[in-house]
């Protein structure tokens, strides 16, 4: 089992909730989270006052996959989130040692 963190624009979250039910994908965790990558944020006009945005607004996905279906979860939210420009996002994939639905005891690929 794996755990799928995508960073992606807010703009995007339709486009890649839809992308991840075509194949089959259903649940998902999303939190908004603010930081900065190499974009390093941005300069924006308040009142005739500039001022830096060093946060920008995000999306993080989180998604638990057995681990024959992680590569077309992945190739589904890069599809879906890239617009070609700098800040699309980052996905991290990292291992699940244990998982266990509370209302079920359910343990392992069951409980996902």
């Amino acid at each position: 089992m794996k755990l799928i963190t995508s960073i992606i624009k807010p703009f995007k979250l339709d486009d890649v909730r839809d992308a991840l039910h075509e194949i089959e994908i259903h649940g998902m965790t999303v939190t908004e989270v603010k930081g900065y990558g190499r974009q390093k944020g941005h300069t924006e006009m308040y009142r005739g006052a500039e001022y830096v945005v060093d946060f920008l607004p995000k999306l993080k996905i989180e998604i638990a996959v057995s681990s024959e279906v992680v590569d077309s979860a992945l190739e589904a939210i890069i599809n879906a989130a890239q617009t070609g420009k700098i800040g699309d996002g980052k996905i991290f994939v990292t291992n699940i040692e244990q998982t266990i639905r509370i209302r079920t005891a359910e343990t392992g690929p069951e409980a996902l």
